[in-house]
């Protein structure tokens, strides 16, 4: 099926590309950002060879929604969304960590948890905990942001005000706004009959120096959830939790001998696994927004998101 998993755009007032896992953002005039979200698939912080049917947009539309969802709580970006892959917002200068929050002991936590580590990032994890139980309270559990190909570190509140990374005045702002931000999708969640397991969001500064949100928020690439029926009866007999996101792509490569790790091949995946992939991708969107998936026409994807780029910067 027919997928973008690269750009190569050049549109009116142009300054710069920057090429992420999933996204590419292009600078307009040092004034908007057009942030186009491809089919491409990251896991372990190493991009998959081969683009997922629809997964841009999916997470665009997700993103999309989540912003206009909290944009009473935490100011951000966003500007317009012209194209289902492609979002536009303020030009901002990004913070150079992602601020991660976790409700519950999954994923990377439960890894750590399980080697014995019972601090992460700082925060100390209480002892006694199962895997995919709750925490007393939410922690924030930050890293350094990567560049495409590097892997994100985890790295301590200290860590990052000693070393300057940001100021100690901007960083409890972050933190308020992430505790907010995380609050809000634990009720949205909640209405959805999903539970918010962990998540992480990214901010930047905009011209006026104000702090907002930018890039994507509450996706199944950028979180975990789980569904809420039969959640506590799981946890009771210690069975794997039914979960919304990508994880079940990390479990295949794990179990396919590949975790990122020097030496190691990434697997090949089938046509049939990744059309599976995509329908666990639309599953995703369908059960966090609440709506019906409406597939974009892909005939000429890479066409389409031209003209409608352009055409919005005629306006």
């Amino acid at each position: 099926m027919n997928t973008i998993t690269a750009t190569n755009f050049l549109f009116p007032g142009q300054k710069s590309v920057y090429r992420g896992k999933v996204r590419e953002v292009y600078n307009i005039n040092d004034e908007l950002l057009v942030m186009i979200a491809t089919d491409r698939l990251s896991a372990f912080d190493v991009v998959m060879p081969k683009g997922i049917p629809y997964k841009g947009q999916i997470l665009n539309q997700i993103a999309t929604k989540f912003m206009q969802l909290t944009a009473d709580i935490v100011p951000n970006w966003l500007i317009a969304t012209p194209d289902p892959n492609v979002a536009v917002g303020h030009l901002c200068e990004p913070f150079k960590v992602e601020m991660v929050i976790r409700g519950y002991l999954s994923g990377h936590a439960a890894r750590e948890y399980a080697s014995g580590k019972r601090i992460l990032c700082g925060v100390t994890m209480p002892e006694g905990l199962k895997e995919n139980d709750p925490f007393p309270t939410p922690i924030i559990t930050p890293t350094t942001k990567a560049d495409n190909g590097s892997h994100d570190e985890d790295i301590s509140r200290e860590a990052i005000l000693s070393k300057g990374i940001v100021s100690e005045e901007d960083y409890t702002i972050l933190e308020n706004y992430t505790r907010a931000l995380y609050q809000r999708g634990t009720t949205i969640a909640a209405d959805r009959g999903l539970i918010l397991v962990d998540t992480k969001y990214e901010f930047g500064k905009n011209k006026e120096g104000k702090i907002v949100l930018i890039d994507e928020i509450h996706t199944p690439d950028s979180s975990r959830y789980f569904y809420a029926e039969g959640y506590q009866e799981r946890q009771n007999k210690g069975e794997e939790q039914k979960q919304l996101s990508k994880e079940f792509v990390r479990r295949w490569l794990i179990e396919n001998g590949f975790q990122g790790k020097e030496g190691q091949q990434i697997p090949d995946m089938s046509e049939d696994y990744i059309e599976s992939v995509s329908e666990r991708y639309i599953e995703l969107y369908e059960n966090i927004i609440g709506e019906t998936f409406v597939k974009a026409d892909i005939t000429d994807i890479h066409n389409r998101i031209e003209q409608n780029v352009l055409s919005f910067l005629k306006v």
